[in-house]
């Protein structure tokens, strides 16, 4: 009788916790340190491979890469649109999901996940712990992108084509 007295307390502590994946009580808005815009391309810039030249950089460090301009209008619309659908993170969906890169041409780190090409760029100095593991960038990246998702503003686009 105690064994499922404990079993239902874990459970339903689970349930309440699922309603907070989306939250990372270190990455909220009010707490994110503001980049010097130079500071954030630079360094977005380094990440990026040079064979992508079509790409666009939101205020908060989320970028998308894009294969073939070709078909696209405008590249600026094109990203707000797709950041608006894959930005913002949902408890249980798949935006929730990410995998933390280690860079090498710069500082810092790339979050990858829900959305093709989009990635949110975290450097060393906005993560508290200087010895950070990949859960918790990755966590602190993903809240960076539901920011950008939430209010999308440009701050650089490379595009051959615009």
């Amino acid at each position: 009788m105690k064994i499922n007295q404990v079993l239902i307390t874990a459970f339903i502590l689970f349930l309440t916790g699922c309603g907070q994946v989306d939250k990372d009580p270190k990455a909220t808005k009010a707490n994110i340190i503001k980049m010097d815009n130079s500071e954030i391309i630079k360094h977005v810039k380094l990440a990026i491979s040079p064979k992508f030249q079509d790409w666009v950089l939101f205020k908060n460090g989320t970028y998308i890469i894009f294969d073939n301009v070709d078909t696209i209008k405008n590249v600026n619309d094109e990203a707000i649109k797709q950041m608006k659908e894959f930005g913002p993170v949902f408890a249980g969906g798949p935006a929730g999901d990410f995998s933390t890169i280690h860079l090498t041409q710069t500082d810092g780190w790339v979050i990858s996940g829900h959305g093709y090409g989009m990635y949110t760029y975290v450097n060393p100095s906005e993560i508290e712990n200087k010895t950070p593991n990949d859960i918790e960038i990755g966590l602190f990246g993903r809240t960076k992108r539901d920011i950008d998702g939430k209010n999308p503003e440009i701050i650089y686009t490379s595009s051959r084509k615009n």
